[in-house]
Protein backbone atom coordinates (compact mmCIF):
# COMPACT_ATOMS: atom_id res chain seq x y z
CA UNK A 1 0.00 0.00 0.00
CA UNK A 2 1.21 3.11 -1.31
CA UNK A 3 2.09 6.14 1.29
CA UNK A 4 2.39 9.43 1.13
CA UNK A 5 5.21 11.62 0.89
CA UNK A 6 6.81 13.20 3.75
CA UNK A 7 7.56 16.35 2.18
CA UNK A 8 6.45 18.91 -0.10
CA UNK A 9 9.13 18.50 -2.55
CA UNK A 10 8.42 15.02 -2.65
CA UNK A 11 4.75 15.20 -3.77
CA UNK A 12 3.84 14.48 -7.62
CA UNK A 13 2.66 16.87 -9.83
CA UNK A 14 -1.64 16.96 -9.92
CA UNK A 15 -3.03 15.43 -12.57
CA UNK A 16 -5.98 17.70 -13.93
CA UNK A 17 -7.54 14.78 -15.83
CA UNK A 18 -8.18 12.68 -12.80
CA UNK A 19 -11.71 12.43 -11.38
CA UNK A 20 -12.65 11.63 -7.84
CA UNK A 21 -14.64 8.87 -7.32
CA UNK A 22 -15.49 9.26 -4.01
CA UNK A 23 -14.81 5.81 -3.46
CA UNK A 24 -11.05 5.72 -1.97
CA UNK A 25 -11.36 7.53 1.47
CA UNK A 26 -8.16 8.88 3.51
CA UNK A 27 -7.50 9.59 6.81
CA UNK A 28 -5.91 12.31 8.05
CA UNK A 29 -2.65 11.51 10.03
CA UNK A 30 -1.29 13.22 12.83
CA UNK A 31 1.05 16.39 12.35
CA UNK A 32 3.96 13.83 14.08
CA UNK A 33 3.35 11.16 11.49
CA UNK A 34 5.62 12.40 8.75
CA UNK A 35 2.68 12.79 6.39
CA UNK A 36 -1.00 13.77 5.88
CA UNK A 37 -2.23 10.23 6.26
CA UNK A 38 -3.10 6.84 4.48
CA UNK A 39 -5.54 5.25 2.35
CA UNK A 40 -8.54 3.86 4.72
CA UNK A 41 -8.45 0.32 4.75
CA UNK A 42 -12.17 0.31 4.92
CA UNK A 43 -14.31 3.01 3.62
CA UNK A 44 -17.23 4.07 5.44
CA UNK A 45 -20.13 3.82 3.34
CA UNK A 46 -23.34 6.05 3.63
CA UNK A 47 -23.49 9.63 4.32
CA UNK A 48 -20.59 9.06 7.55
CA UNK A 49 -18.33 8.41 5.09
CA UNK A 50 -14.93 7.66 6.12
CA UNK A 51 -15.62 8.49 9.52
CA UNK A 52 -16.32 4.53 10.13
CA UNK A 53 -12.29 4.17 9.26
CA UNK A 54 -11.36 7.32 10.83
CA UNK A 55 -12.91 6.10 15.02
CA UNK A 56 -11.68 2.70 14.90
CA UNK A 57 -10.21 2.82 18.07
CA UNK A 58 -11.27 5.62 20.92
CA UNK A 59 -7.51 6.39 21.29
CA UNK A 60 -7.19 7.31 17.67
CA UNK A 61 -10.44 9.84 18.22
CA UNK A 62 -9.13 11.22 21.42
CA UNK A 63 -5.48 12.42 19.32
CA UNK A 64 -7.51 13.76 16.37
CA UNK A 65 -9.31 16.11 19.13
CA UNK A 66 -6.16 16.75 21.08
CA UNK A 67 -3.99 17.89 17.96
CA UNK A 68 -3.38 21.54 17.80
CA UNK A 69 -2.09 22.93 14.46
CA UNK A 70 1.17 24.86 15.08
CA UNK A 71 2.20 25.99 11.39
CA UNK A 72 0.35 26.00 7.92
CA UNK A 73 3.07 24.41 5.17
CA UNK A 74 2.82 26.52 2.20
CA UNK A 75 2.50 24.29 -1.23
CA UNK A 76 2.65 25.36 -4.60
CA UNK A 77 -0.59 24.75 -6.67
CA UNK A 78 2.11 22.56 -8.72
CA UNK A 79 3.23 20.21 -5.93
CA UNK A 80 -0.04 19.83 -3.52
CA UNK A 81 -1.63 16.79 -4.42
CA UNK A 82 -5.36 16.40 -4.71
CA UNK A 83 -6.87 15.70 -1.65
CA UNK A 84 -9.42 13.13 -1.76
CA UNK A 85 -13.15 13.67 -0.24
CA UNK A 86 -13.41 11.56 3.10
CA UNK A 87 -16.47 9.56 1.57
CA UNK A 88 -17.23 6.02 0.35
CA UNK A 89 -20.65 5.03 -1.07
CA UNK A 90 -23.36 6.76 -0.22
CA UNK A 91 -26.84 7.38 -1.08
CA UNK A 92 -27.82 10.72 -3.18
CA UNK A 93 -29.27 12.54 -0.25
CA UNK A 94 -28.06 11.55 3.12
CA UNK A 95 -31.28 13.72 4.31
CA UNK A 96 -33.83 11.50 2.85
CA UNK A 97 -34.33 8.03 1.84
CA UNK A 98 -35.79 8.88 -1.38
CA UNK A 99 -34.41 6.74 -3.71
CA UNK A 100 -32.70 4.27 -1.39
CA UNK A 101 -35.12 1.70 -0.88
CA UNK A 102 -38.09 -0.02 -1.75
CA UNK A 103 -39.54 -1.52 1.20
CA UNK A 104 -42.99 -1.11 2.77
CA UNK A 105 -41.24 0.90 5.70
CA UNK A 106 -41.00 3.81 2.91
CA UNK A 107 -44.31 3.65 2.37
CA UNK A 108 -45.84 3.52 5.86
CA UNK A 109 -43.78 5.29 7.22
CA UNK A 110 -42.38 9.27 6.53
CA UNK A 111 -42.45 12.21 6.66
CA UNK A 112 -44.04 11.98 3.07
CA UNK A 113 -41.61 13.68 0.28
CA UNK A 114 -43.90 16.85 0.06
CA UNK A 115 -41.68 17.60 -3.04
CA UNK A 116 -43.47 13.94 -4.80
CA UNK A 117 -46.30 14.83 -7.38
CA UNK A 118 -48.60 12.14 -7.95
CA UNK A 119 -51.28 12.21 -10.71
CA UNK A 120 -53.72 10.24 -8.71
CA UNK A 121 -57.27 11.75 -7.28
CA UNK A 122 -57.13 12.53 -3.16
CA UNK A 123 -59.68 10.34 -2.51
CA UNK A 124 -57.54 7.39 -4.39
CA UNK A 125 -54.18 8.00 -2.71
CA UNK A 126 -53.10 5.80 0.16
CA UNK A 127 -49.83 7.02 0.60
CA UNK A 128 -50.44 10.04 3.55
CA UNK A 129 -53.73 8.32 4.04
CA UNK A 130 -54.95 7.72 7.77
CA UNK A 131 -56.46 4.11 6.55
CA UNK A 132 -54.09 1.51 6.98
CA UNK A 133 -53.78 2.66 10.81
CA UNK A 134 -57.60 2.21 10.88
CA UNK A 135 -57.73 -1.57 9.54
CA UNK A 136 -57.85 -2.66 12.23
CA UNK A 137 -60.77 -0.65 14.00
CA UNK A 138 -62.61 -1.01 11.03
CA UNK A 139 -62.43 -4.47 10.86
CA UNK A 140 -63.35 -4.87 14.78
CA UNK A 141 -66.37 -2.39 13.72
CA UNK A 142 -67.51 -4.34 10.79
CA UNK A 143 -67.50 -7.27 12.89
CA UNK A 144 -69.29 -5.91 15.52
CA UNK A 145 -71.94 -3.63 13.84
CA UNK A 146 -72.60 -7.64 11.85
CA UNK A 147 -72.98 -9.33 15.40
CA UNK A 148 -75.68 -6.68 16.65
CA UNK A 149 -77.37 -6.67 12.92
CA UNK A 150 -77.87 -10.63 13.08
CA UNK A 151 -79.40 -10.93 16.06
CA UNK A 152 -81.37 -8.09 15.66
CA UNK A 153 -82.55 -9.52 12.48
CA UNK A 154 -82.50 -13.18 13.74
CA UNK A 155 -83.14 -12.93 16.93
CA UNK A 156 -83.96 -10.12 19.73
CA UNK A 157 -85.11 -6.73 18.43
CA UNK A 158 -82.23 -4.62 19.67
CA UNK A 159 -83.05 -0.95 17.62
CA UNK A 160 -82.78 1.91 19.85
CA UNK A 161 -84.44 5.23 19.02
CA UNK A 162 -81.79 7.68 16.75
CA UNK A 163 -81.98 10.53 19.39
CA UNK A 164 -79.37 8.96 21.08
CA UNK A 165 -77.52 10.16 17.82
CA UNK A 166 -78.49 13.98 18.42
CA UNK A 167 -77.19 13.97 21.87
CA UNK A 168 -74.32 11.89 21.52
CA UNK A 169 -73.06 13.88 17.79
CA UNK A 170 -73.01 17.23 19.51
CA UNK A 171 -70.41 16.52 22.32
CA UNK A 172 -68.51 14.01 19.82
CA UNK A 173 -67.91 16.79 17.43
CA UNK A 174 -67.04 19.41 20.00
CA UNK A 175 -64.13 16.96 21.45
CA UNK A 176 -63.19 16.07 17.91
CA UNK A 177 -62.85 19.91 17.03
CA UNK A 178 -60.91 20.26 19.81
CA UNK A 179 -58.59 17.56 19.63
CA UNK A 180 -57.82 18.35 15.51
CA UNK A 181 -57.22 22.39 16.29
CA UNK A 182 -55.08 21.50 19.17
CA UNK A 183 -53.07 19.06 16.93
CA UNK A 184 -52.86 21.46 13.98
CA UNK A 185 -51.55 24.26 16.23
CA UNK A 186 -48.98 22.42 17.18
CA UNK A 187 -48.06 20.65 13.81
CA UNK A 188 -48.06 24.13 12.50
CA UNK A 189 -46.17 25.91 15.34
CA UNK A 190 -43.45 23.19 14.81
CA UNK A 191 -43.29 24.40 11.08
CA UNK A 192 -42.84 28.09 12.52
CA UNK A 193 -40.07 27.31 14.25
CA UNK A 194 -38.10 25.11 11.38
CA UNK A 195 -38.77 28.79 9.20
CA UNK A 196 -37.28 30.46 11.84
CA UNK A 197 -34.34 28.15 12.14
CA UNK A 198 -33.71 28.25 8.53
CA UNK A 199 -33.98 32.18 8.86
CA UNK A 200 -31.48 32.34 11.16
CA UNK A 201 -28.40 30.19 9.58
CA UNK A 202 -29.36 32.08 6.17
CA UNK A 203 -28.81 35.32 8.40
CA UNK A 204 -25.49 33.94 10.76
CA UNK A 205 -23.90 32.45 6.93
CA UNK A 206 -24.41 35.92 5.68
CA UNK A 207 -22.48 36.92 8.81
CA UNK A 208 -19.76 34.21 9.00
CA UNK A 209 -18.94 34.38 4.93
CA UNK A 210 -19.24 37.90 4.03
CA UNK A 211 -19.72 40.41 6.94
CA UNK A 212 -16.83 38.78 8.47
CA UNK A 213 -13.76 40.25 7.61
CA UNK A 214 -10.04 38.05 7.22
CA UNK A 215 -7.99 38.49 9.97
CA UNK A 216 -4.35 39.76 9.83
CA UNK A 217 -1.37 38.03 9.65
CA UNK A 218 -3.51 34.84 8.78
CA UNK A 219 -2.98 32.22 5.81
CA UNK A 220 -5.84 33.02 3.66
CA UNK A 221 -7.02 29.37 3.41
CA UNK A 222 -7.15 29.02 6.67
CA UNK A 223 -9.35 32.06 7.43
CA UNK A 224 -11.75 30.53 4.35
CA UNK A 225 -11.67 26.82 5.99
CA UNK A 226 -12.49 28.65 9.48
CA UNK A 227 -15.35 30.45 7.88
CA UNK A 228 -16.54 27.63 6.07
CA UNK A 229 -16.20 25.68 9.67
CA UNK A 230 -18.39 27.91 11.33
CA UNK A 231 -21.41 27.33 8.88
CA UNK A 232 -20.87 23.72 8.81
CA UNK A 233 -21.83 24.78 12.68
CA UNK A 234 -24.66 25.56 11.78
CA UNK A 235 -25.78 22.90 9.39
CA UNK A 236 -24.45 20.59 12.51
CA UNK A 237 -26.69 22.35 15.07
CA UNK A 238 -30.10 21.76 12.34
CA UNK A 239 -29.36 17.99 12.12
CA UNK A 240 -28.48 17.36 15.89
CA UNK A 241 -32.07 19.12 16.36
CA UNK A 242 -33.77 17.16 14.19
CA UNK A 243 -32.07 13.89 16.27
CA UNK A 244 -33.08 15.39 19.65
CA UNK A 245 -36.81 15.62 18.47
CA UNK A 246 -36.94 12.13 17.58
CA UNK A 247 -35.42 10.90 20.86
CA UNK A 248 -31.77 9.89 19.13
CA UNK A 249 -29.39 11.42 21.67
CA UNK A 250 -26.21 10.01 19.65
CA UNK A 251 -24.27 11.31 17.20
CA UNK A 252 -23.15 7.92 15.10
CA UNK A 253 -25.79 9.10 12.20
CA UNK A 254 -25.40 8.61 8.76
CA UNK A 255 -26.40 12.61 7.93
CA UNK A 256 -24.67 13.64 11.59
CA UNK A 257 -21.47 12.21 12.32
CA UNK A 258 -19.70 13.85 10.04
CA UNK A 259 -20.19 17.27 11.17
CA UNK A 260 -19.94 16.99 14.84
CA UNK A 261 -17.11 14.61 15.30
CA UNK A 262 -14.05 16.50 15.78
CA UNK A 263 -16.71 18.48 18.52
CA UNK A 264 -15.72 17.29 22.02
CA UNK A 265 -19.71 16.97 23.83
CA UNK A 266 -21.31 14.65 25.49
CA UNK A 267 -22.90 12.89 23.01
CA UNK A 268 -19.52 11.98 21.07
CA UNK A 269 -18.16 10.63 24.30
CA UNK A 270 -21.46 8.64 25.04
CA UNK A 271 -21.31 7.20 21.01
CA UNK A 272 -17.83 6.19 21.32
CA UNK A 273 -18.16 4.49 24.69
CA UNK A 274 -21.74 2.56 23.02
CA UNK A 275 -21.38 2.50 19.61
CA UNK A 276 -23.87 -0.09 19.47
CA UNK A 277 -26.72 1.73 20.85
CA UNK A 278 -26.77 3.43 17.59
CA UNK A 279 -27.83 1.35 15.42
CA UNK A 280 -31.25 0.33 15.73
CA UNK A 281 -32.03 -3.53 16.32
CA UNK A 282 -34.50 -5.32 13.96
CA UNK A 283 -38.20 -5.82 14.90
CA UNK A 284 -39.80 -8.81 14.24
CA UNK A 285 -42.08 -9.56 11.58
CA UNK A 286 -45.76 -9.08 14.48
CA UNK A 287 -44.17 -6.10 16.37
CA UNK A 288 -43.07 -4.25 12.41
CA UNK A 289 -46.27 -5.26 11.13
CA UNK A 290 -48.18 -4.01 14.40
CA UNK A 291 -46.74 -0.43 13.87
CA UNK A 292 -47.65 -0.36 10.60
CA UNK A 293 -51.26 -0.80 11.65
CA UNK A 294 -51.21 1.61 14.60
CA UNK A 295 -51.83 -1.52 17.07
CA UNK A 296 -50.69 0.26 20.18
CA UNK A 297 -49.75 -2.71 22.24
CA UNK A 298 -46.77 -3.14 19.39
CA UNK A 299 -45.78 0.57 19.02
CA UNK A 300 -42.19 1.64 20.78
CA UNK A 301 -41.29 3.41 23.45
CA UNK A 302 -39.71 6.38 21.49
CA UNK A 303 -37.45 7.71 24.78
CA UNK A 304 -36.71 3.92 25.19
CA UNK A 305 -32.89 4.82 23.75
CA UNK A 306 -32.55 7.74 25.99
CA UNK A 307 -33.99 5.97 29.09
CA UNK A 308 -31.23 3.23 28.60
CA UNK A 309 -27.97 5.06 28.19
CA UNK A 310 -25.48 4.66 30.83
CA UNK A 311 -23.46 7.57 29.87
CA UNK A 312 -24.54 11.12 30.36
CA UNK A 313 -25.86 12.42 27.11
CA UNK A 314 -25.68 16.26 27.18
CA UNK A 315 -27.85 18.57 25.13
CA UNK A 316 -26.43 18.01 21.66
CA UNK A 317 -27.74 20.82 19.74
CA UNK A 318 -27.01 23.54 23.04
CA UNK A 319 -23.78 22.40 23.03
CA UNK A 320 -22.93 22.87 19.66
CA UNK A 321 -24.90 26.52 19.90
CA UNK A 322 -21.97 27.03 22.63
CA UNK A 323 -19.80 26.65 19.97
CA UNK A 324 -20.95 28.88 17.90
CA UNK A 325 -21.39 32.04 20.53
CA UNK A 326 -17.43 31.44 20.93
CA UNK A 327 -16.87 31.95 17.59
CA UNK A 328 -19.36 35.28 17.29
CA UNK A 329 -16.94 36.25 20.38
CA UNK A 330 -13.82 35.50 19.05
CA UNK A 331 -15.16 37.31 15.75
CA UNK A 332 -15.51 40.64 17.27
CA UNK A 333 -12.73 40.12 19.48
CA UNK A 334 -10.52 40.12 16.05
CA UNK A 335 -12.37 42.82 14.74
CA UNK A 336 -13.99 40.46 11.91
CA UNK A 337 -16.92 42.43 12.43
CA UNK A 338 -16.23 45.73 13.00
CA UNK A 339 -20.13 47.16 12.00
CA UNK A 340 -22.02 47.34 15.63
CA UNK A 341 -24.55 46.09 13.73
CA UNK A 342 -23.11 43.41 12.23
CA UNK A 343 -22.85 41.86 15.42
CA UNK A 344 -26.10 42.58 16.39
CA UNK A 345 -27.62 40.90 13.55
CA UNK A 346 -25.04 37.47 15.05
CA UNK A 347 -25.72 37.82 18.62
CA UNK A 348 -29.68 37.75 17.89
CA UNK A 349 -29.50 35.30 15.76
CA UNK A 350 -27.61 33.34 18.01
CA UNK A 351 -30.83 34.08 20.63
CA UNK A 352 -33.10 33.08 17.79
CA UNK A 353 -31.72 29.76 17.99
CA UNK A 354 -31.52 29.10 21.38
CA UNK A 355 -35.50 29.86 21.21
CA UNK A 356 -35.99 27.73 18.63
CA UNK A 357 -34.43 24.98 20.78
CA UNK A 358 -36.46 25.58 23.50
CA UNK A 359 -39.61 26.59 21.85
CA UNK A 360 -39.44 23.13 19.65
CA UNK A 361 -38.66 21.09 22.91
CA UNK A 362 -42.12 23.10 24.44
CA UNK A 363 -43.64 22.01 21.15
CA UNK A 364 -42.90 18.19 21.74
CA UNK A 365 -43.18 17.70 25.38
CA UNK A 366 -45.98 19.38 26.57
CA UNK A 367 -49.26 17.25 24.27
CA UNK A 368 -52.45 17.56 25.45
CA UNK A 369 -53.36 16.89 28.59
CA UNK A 370 -54.01 13.22 29.37
CA UNK A 371 -57.32 13.81 30.78
CA UNK A 372 -58.77 15.64 27.98
CA UNK A 373 -56.99 12.60 25.63
CA UNK A 374 -58.40 9.93 27.22
CA UNK A 375 -62.17 11.56 28.13
CA UNK A 376 -62.14 12.78 24.02
CA UNK A 377 -61.03 8.87 22.99
CA UNK A 378 -63.41 7.25 25.41
CA UNK A 379 -66.76 9.35 23.94
CA UNK A 380 -65.81 8.97 20.74
CA UNK A 381 -65.68 4.79 20.95
CA UNK A 382 -68.66 4.91 23.04
CA UNK A 383 -70.47 6.62 20.30
CA UNK A 384 -69.44 4.27 16.69
CA UNK A 385 -70.22 1.47 18.58
CA UNK A 386 -73.87 2.66 19.65
CA UNK A 387 -73.88 3.24 16.05
CA UNK A 388 -75.23 -0.13 15.24
CA UNK A 389 -78.33 0.23 17.61
CA UNK A 390 -79.58 3.69 16.40
CA UNK A 391 -79.17 2.81 12.86
CA UNK A 392 -80.56 -1.16 12.46
CA UNK A 393 -84.17 -0.57 13.19
CA UNK A 394 -83.88 1.53 9.82
CA UNK A 395 -81.16 0.03 7.89
CA UNK A 396 -81.29 -3.35 8.42
CA UNK A 397 -78.78 -5.45 6.35
CA UNK A 398 -77.61 -2.02 5.56
CA UNK A 399 -76.23 -1.15 8.84
CA UNK A 400 -73.24 -2.97 8.59
CA UNK A 401 -71.48 -1.03 5.40
CA UNK A 402 -73.14 1.82 6.59
CA UNK A 403 -71.73 1.82 10.38
CA UNK A 404 -68.31 1.06 9.05
CA UNK A 405 -68.33 4.46 6.64
CA UNK A 406 -69.28 6.46 9.47
CA UNK A 407 -66.91 4.87 11.73
CA UNK A 408 -63.77 5.66 9.49
CA UNK A 409 -65.29 9.68 9.05
CA UNK A 410 -65.08 9.62 12.72
CA UNK A 411 -62.05 7.58 14.08
CA UNK A 412 -60.32 9.02 10.93
CA UNK A 413 -60.88 12.46 12.59
CA UNK A 414 -59.62 11.38 15.77
CA UNK A 415 -56.49 9.87 14.24
CA UNK A 416 -55.07 12.19 12.30
CA UNK A 417 -54.90 14.33 15.43
CA UNK A 418 -53.49 11.67 17.46
CA UNK A 419 -50.65 11.69 14.63
CA UNK A 420 -50.46 15.28 14.13
CA UNK A 421 -49.92 15.95 17.85
CA UNK A 422 -46.12 15.52 17.48
CA UNK A 423 -44.83 17.06 14.13
CA UNK A 424 -41.27 16.16 14.83
CA UNK A 425 -41.41 12.53 14.45
CA UNK A 426 -41.94 9.70 11.50
CA UNK A 427 -45.03 9.58 10.96
CA UNK A 428 -46.43 9.97 7.37
CA UNK A 429 -47.78 13.01 8.09
CA UNK A 430 -45.25 14.86 10.17
CA UNK A 431 -43.08 17.18 9.20
CA UNK A 432 -40.43 16.51 7.10
CA UNK A 433 -37.43 17.60 9.02
CA UNK A 434 -35.07 16.00 6.34
CA UNK A 435 -36.36 17.82 3.69
CA UNK A 436 -35.72 21.23 5.77
CA UNK A 437 -31.99 20.11 7.17
CA UNK A 438 -31.52 19.53 3.29
CA UNK A 439 -32.32 23.36 2.55
CA UNK A 440 -30.52 24.50 5.60
CA UNK A 441 -27.08 22.50 3.86
CA UNK A 442 -28.41 23.92 0.42
CA UNK A 443 -28.84 27.26 0.90
CA UNK A 444 -25.35 27.93 3.28
CA UNK A 445 -23.84 26.55 0.66
CA UNK A 446 -25.06 28.88 -1.76
CA UNK A 447 -23.68 31.66 0.38
CA UNK A 448 -20.55 30.07 0.68
CA UNK A 449 -20.26 30.53 -3.11
CA UNK A 450 -20.54 33.92 -3.47
CA UNK A 451 -16.98 35.70 -4.13
CA UNK A 452 -17.31 38.90 -2.31
CA UNK A 453 -13.90 40.25 -3.12
CA UNK A 454 -15.06 42.94 -5.35
CA UNK A 455 -18.36 43.84 -4.55
CA UNK A 456 -19.06 45.67 -7.46
CA UNK A 457 -17.55 43.75 -10.67
CA UNK A 458 -21.21 42.76 -11.61
CA UNK A 459 -21.67 46.20 -12.47
CA UNK A 460 -19.50 46.35 -14.98
CA UNK A 461 -20.74 43.74 -16.88
CA UNK A 462 -21.68 44.01 -20.52
CA UNK A 463 -24.92 42.61 -19.94
CA UNK A 464 -26.03 45.07 -17.05
CA UNK A 465 -28.65 47.72 -18.25
CA UNK A 466 -28.87 50.12 -15.59
CA UNK A 467 -31.82 52.22 -17.24
CA UNK A 468 -33.71 49.80 -18.79
CA UNK A 469 -36.00 50.04 -19.97
CA UNK A 470 -35.44 53.71 -20.74
CA UNK A 471 -32.44 52.63 -22.41
CA UNK A 472 -31.11 49.02 -23.72
CA UNK A 473 -27.53 50.54 -23.37
CA UNK A 474 -25.40 48.62 -20.85
CA UNK A 475 -23.10 50.21 -18.71
CA UNK A 476 -19.82 50.34 -20.44
CA UNK A 477 -21.30 52.40 -22.82
CA UNK A 478 -22.79 54.89 -20.37
CA UNK A 479 -19.33 55.01 -19.01
CA UNK A 480 -18.70 56.64 -22.74
CA UNK A 481 -21.02 59.19 -21.86
CA UNK A 482 -20.44 62.75 -20.07
CA UNK A 483 -22.04 63.33 -16.64
CA UNK A 484 -24.78 65.21 -17.29
CA UNK A 485 -25.82 63.10 -19.91
CA UNK A 486 -26.42 60.09 -17.61
CA UNK A 487 -27.60 62.74 -14.95
CA UNK A 488 -30.30 63.49 -17.24
CA UNK A 489 -31.35 60.13 -18.48
CA UNK A 490 -31.67 59.04 -14.64
CA UNK A 491 -34.19 62.51 -13.92
CA UNK A 492 -35.95 62.10 -17.18
CA UNK A 493 -36.42 58.00 -16.72
CA UNK A 494 -39.80 57.85 -15.53
CA UNK A 495 -41.15 60.64 -18.22
CA UNK A 496 -39.57 57.91 -21.08
CA UNK A 497 -40.33 55.29 -20.15
CA UNK A 498 -43.98 56.41 -19.85
CA UNK A 499 -44.04 57.81 -23.18
CA UNK A 500 -41.83 54.70 -24.98
CA UNK A 501 -44.70 52.52 -23.44
CA UNK A 502 -47.58 54.80 -24.29
CA UNK A 503 -46.70 55.19 -27.76
CA UNK A 504 -46.04 51.23 -28.44
CA UNK A 505 -50.06 50.78 -26.98
CA UNK A 506 -51.45 52.80 -28.83
CA UNK A 507 -49.65 51.45 -32.09
CA UNK A 508 -50.60 48.37 -31.19
CA UNK A 509 -54.28 49.26 -31.06
CA UNK A 510 -53.92 50.79 -34.71
CA UNK A 511 -52.12 47.71 -35.85
CA UNK A 512 -54.63 45.97 -34.56
CA UNK A 513 -57.82 47.81 -36.43
CA UNK A 514 -55.63 47.52 -39.30
CA UNK A 515 -56.12 43.61 -39.64
CA UNK A 516 -53.05 42.47 -37.42
CA UNK A 517 -51.19 41.48 -40.56
CA UNK A 518 -48.60 43.70 -40.70
CA UNK A 519 -45.37 42.31 -39.67
CA UNK A 520 -43.22 45.55 -39.81
CA UNK A 521 -41.71 47.44 -36.66
CA UNK A 522 -43.54 49.76 -35.49
CA UNK A 523 -42.15 53.11 -35.32
CA UNK A 524 -41.35 53.11 -31.36
CA UNK A 525 -39.50 49.84 -31.76
CA UNK A 526 -37.29 51.96 -34.86
CA UNK A 527 -36.48 54.89 -32.37
CA UNK A 528 -34.10 52.09 -30.65
CA UNK A 529 -30.62 54.01 -31.49
CA UNK A 530 -27.35 51.69 -32.47
CA UNK A 531 -26.51 52.11 -29.02
CA UNK A 532 -29.86 50.49 -27.17
CA UNK A 533 -31.97 53.69 -26.36
CA UNK A 534 -35.34 54.63 -26.76
CA UNK A 535 -34.42 58.45 -27.60
CA UNK A 536 -32.46 58.77 -24.11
Amino acid sequence: MSQFPTSPTDVPVINTSFTDTGNTPYIMGGEDGGGMGAPAAGGGGGGGGGHNAASDTNHQRQNSQSMKIKHIPTFDAAEMREAMSPTGPMTPNPFSRKNTSIDLDDYFTGPRDILKHSKWPLFMQMHGSILPKMIVPLLWMCLWSACITCIHMLKTKMAVDSVLLTVLGFVVGMGLSFRSSTAYERYAEGRRYWAQLILACQNLGRVFWIHGGDPENIDRRQSLLRKIGCMNLLLAFSVSLKHKLRFEPYTGYEDLEHLVAHLSTFAQEATAAEPEKVQEKKKNFFKETGEYLGVSFAASNPRKTIKKASRPLGNLPLEILSYISCLVDKMVEDGQLKVPMQQTIAYNNISLLNDIMTGTERVLTTPLPIAYTIAISQITWVYVMLLPFQLVGKLEWITIPATVAAAYIILGILFIGREIENPFGEDVNDLPLELYCEQVASELDIISSFEKSDPYAFMESGLNLPLFPASMAPYPIWMTRSENRVHNAIINKHDTVFEFRKRVVLEKVASNAAGGKSEKKTSSEATVTSNGDHNV
